[in-house]
């Protein structure tokens, strides 16, 4: 099946071409057809296989074939994502796709000036993509009207409700209007998802492309057993020796990517950290300097698991084994994509048996070990207990030091309560950008 046969203008087809894609995705062969009918979707897809050309290039069809509006644009469309990085990613894939119509767009989120965000929107555009937080913050200003929306789009779900936006996507669904096309994207379907989905779709058609929590096949797994203090030590020492020109690198917490990163140019390996306390011009800086390869290894927290599109990435390290073992399936997936093969490598120390049991469970397979010579574990160490981060999870409610009270983190804030409510403003999480 090519991309011909799936009802798409040539205006879309020229666009796709000039792509280089000839053969859609499975998500994007069941998505497609059912989106340019109208109809609402809960879709089950994970990142990396085209779910978001799998929406946008219907999306544009629908809202181009409509009449145009006169006067000044309305907002038509509205694409919610969990992170700053998946906002930006799927943006670049609305003007990619787009390119060759005459909708206009823009991308809003924390982290950045509001005042130029602003500015844009006042010239009137057809397609915002956001994160819940600054959408909420505009809409306050009152500098965003969501009155016309004909199509909404629900990008990652299943990780916004992690990161603790459900009561922002209900104030959100609020300002709608009742009758739109929706369109919910999600990895896993957790219960909180299958509530959402039972209160926002319309009869929807239900596609899975996917086996949920099952890495491609084109990445290979392996664990190194290390211990602890030795895994900096053995992560340089693979870089070098094996001339890894671009590696991801994944830690538990924002410090201790900050640590490995500032460690890593001390052995002479250029390297950079991405995290949600970083500003959103360092985070832009960084990731770009690592897709041109300028930096040899980005370092992230868990913020990059499902926000971070690069071509051809090659290597994906677990420094730290994660603590959800459903993340590990996220970062994993970040290499291995679009056909290409990929090299997934986790440094498991004593502290982290427990963890990797959890995640060899889920994926229902063991993973292969091999010790480096050199760096054998020493028996005689033992387990210490890995201190539990908040990431917005169950458990993880502990307030940030970054946080005033009644306050989240600069990437999304919400508008601040009045006092008069203070009594019933629930506890900050601790980061919703970790």
């Amino acid at each position: 099946m090519s991309f011909d046969t799936l009802g798409l203008s040539a205006e879309l087809l020229r666009a796709v071409a000039d792509q280089g894609y000839s053969e859609p995705t499975p998500v994007q062969r069941q998505a497609i057809p059912v989106i340019l009918q109208g109809k609402d979707l809960l879709a089950g897809a994970q990142t990396g296989t085209g779910k978001t050309a799998g929406f946008t290039l219907p999306m544009l069809q629908r809202l181009s074939d409509a009449t145009p509006v006169k006067g000044r644009r309305p907002v038509r469309a509205l694409i919610l994502t969990p992170t700053r990085e998946l906002a930006a990613q799927v943006a670049e894939s609305v003007n990619t796709y787009g390119r060759h119509l005459s909708l206009t767009s823009t991308v809003i989120f924390g982290g950045v000036k509001i005042n130029p965000q602003i500015a844009r929107l006042r010239t009137g555009v057809d397609i915002v993509v956001a994160t819940p937080g600054r959408l909420l913050d505009h809409v306050s200003q009152k500098t965003l009207d969501l009155s016309a929306v004909e199509i909404l789009v629900l990008d990652e779900a299943d990780r916004m409700l992690d990161m603790g936006f459900i009561r922002d996507i209900r104030k959100i669904l609020a300002l709608l209007p009742k009758r739109r096309q929706n369109l919910l994207f999600s990895a896993t379907y957790s219960n909180e998802i299958r509530q959402l989905a039972d209160k926002l779709l319309d009869a929807p058609v239900l596609i899975d492309v996917a086996l949920r929590n099952i890495p491609t096949e084109l990445v290979s797994q392996v664990i190194h057993p290390v211990d602890r203090e030795r895994k900096r030590e053995l992560l340089s020492f693979m870089v070098g020796s094996q001339n890894w020109r671009q590696v991801l690198v994944f830690t538990r917490t924002k410090h201790g990517a900050n640590r490995l990163s500032q460690q890593l140019e001390k052995d002479g390996i250029s390297s950079a950290a991405i995290h949600g306390n970083k500003s959103q011009g360092a985070r832009t800086r960084a990731l770009a300097d690592f897709k041109r390869g300028e930096v040899r290894v980005l370092v992230a927290t868990d913020i990059a698991a499902r926000g971070l599109d690069i071509d051809q990435l090659p290597h994906v390290v677990n420094f730290e084994l994660p603590n959800v073992a459903e993340d590990y399936v996220h970062r994993i997936g970040r290499t291995g994509r679009a056909g290409n093969e990929g090299q997934a490598v986790s440094l498991v120390c004593v502290d982290e048996h427990k963890l990797l049991g959890d995640i060899e469970r889920l994926l229902k397979r063991d993973i292969s070990r091999i010790v480096i010579p050199g760096y054998e574990p020493d028996p005689s160490i033992r387990a210490e207990p890995i201190k539990q981060r908040s990431n917005g999870r169950p458990g993880g409610q502990t307030k940030s030091r970054n946080s005033r009270p009644g306050q989240a983190q600069a990437g999304n804030r919400r508008p601040p309560q009045a006092k008069g409510n203070a009594g019933n403003r629930r506890p900050v999480r601790a980061s919703r950008h970790a």
